[in-house]
């Protein structure tokens, strides 16, 4: 699990498992943009913006999906990449 949190998130597909906000559950889509604290996912209804810190994620990693929570992720794309 500790690869997929050194890889490139951006052009994933993602879909939101759980959130502290509910209404964010279920959000599907790709991932188009990554800032240290948010997500911007895709979705065939339009741009959503998340907050990492606040969702679960399921991810794909080597043909399967993992379940990966965003307070995980918080950080640079370059800064994750270093740890």
């Amino acid at each position: 699990m500790k690869s997929i949190l050194k890889e490139e998130l951006i052009g994933l597909d993602v879909e939101v498992i759980n959130a502290k906000n509910k209404a964010l559950i279920g959000i599907k889509g790709k991932i188009i943009d990554e800032t240290k604290y948010t997500l911007v996912i895709e979705t065939k209804k339009g741009i959503k913006k998340v907050l990492k810190e606040q969702v679960t994620l399921k991810l794909p990693y080597k043909s399967k999906k993992l379940a990966v929570e965003g307070k995980l992720l918080i950080g640079r794309a370059y800064e994750r990449l270093r740890k």
